[in-house]
């Protein structure tokens, strides 16, 4: 379970990044309520927009400043945790989602470096706590080409995250007016255009990321990833949603098959068209709304 969680909005002093006792105890609520289900946890900072949207010099003291203040005290908070919870960093530090210069990247991978710093300096379980760093914007292309693995004291202990919505032509929801498609993959071309990125711009993709970070010992946490309900009218439903369906089980398998941990985004919205990623229905007893989604999770998970 990924608990994304924005600190930011509700600390009590901007100088000291003092996080509100009442919020710092619902996430360890919800975090509670998770170990209980023996689930495995991550928990981030969260659209920390004075994070994430200011990669440059000019902000980089102070930011990382901030962002070890408020790691220290999330970190001491769940010191004496054990391995099943684990913290990550940052989440999509980005500017317009364009490609990084290298000021962008530099100040990214110090984020990832002060983080680390400063939850093992927290001692206790920390000192060997899985640990998880960001590429730029979690852009895993971005990541082959700037990501500078944080040097860390403990050996073995850190993971590096990507988020995938690849294409974004396709798993955004747009309409085909706007650059969108509603089908993707060679295995469904014959039902409508399809974009040109495929099954084997994934496995290709996922196989350099494996020999570049998996294979030398990090771990790869795929904490994003989905495509959003959309469809043309009811006569193309069953085989758009049979598509989706398709995408997330060859996501999932490929992901799973190199020992990737994918964590699969659902934002509580349903319908059709853009970010409608939903699955579970938060405001009807967590009913699972979208089948077709789930089933393409249980399809992939079993692939493995």
């Amino acid at each position: 379970m990924r608990i994304p969680v924005q600190w930011g909005q509700n600390v009590v002093n901007k100088e000291t990044m003092e996080i509100g006792k009442k919020y710092l105890d619902r996430v360890q609520e919800v975090v509670d309520w998770c170990l209980a289900e023996n689930m495995w946890v991550i928990i981030n900072t969260h659209h920390e927009k004075w994070l994430e949207e200011s990669p440059f010099y000019k902000d980089q003291k102070e930011n990382n400043r901030k962002l070890a203040a408020l790691w220290q005290q999330i970190a001491t908070r769940f010191r004496d945790y054990d391995a099943r919870l684990v913290f990550a960093g940052i989440n999509e530090t980005q500017v317009n989602w364009q490609a990084p210069t290298q000021e962008n990247t530099d100040v990214t991978n110090s984020y990832n470096q002060t983080f680390v710093n400063t939850v093992r300096a927290t001692g206790g379980k920390n000192t060997y706590r899985n640990l998880v760093v960001q590429t730029y914007s979690c852009n895993p292309h971005y990541g082959l080409k700037g990501f500078v693995i944080p040097t860390d004291p403990t050996p073995n202990r850190l993971s590096v995250e990507f988020h995938y919505y690849n294409p974004y032509v396709y798993c955004s929801g747009k309409l085909p007016k706007d650059g969108g498609f509603y089908f993707w993959g060679d295995a469904f071309k014959e039902y409508g255009k399809t974009p040109n990125e495929n099954e084997t711009s994934l496995i290709q993709l996922f196989d350099e990321m494996k020999a570049k970070w998996y294979d030398k010992g990090l771990g790869i946490v795929m904490g994003e990833y989905g495509v959003s309900s959309h469809y043309t009218d009811d006569a193309n439903k069953i085989v758009e949603q049979a598509n989706e369906t398709y995408y997330l089980q060859k996501v999932t398998s490929e992901a799973r098959k190199r020992g990737y941990a994918p964590f699969v985004w659902d934002n509580n919205k349903f319908g059709n068209g853009e970010e409608q990623f939903g699955i579970f229905d938060r405001n009807d007893r967590m009913k699972v709304k979208n089948t077709f989604f789930l089933q393409g999770l249980l399809e992939g998970a079993k692939d493995e």
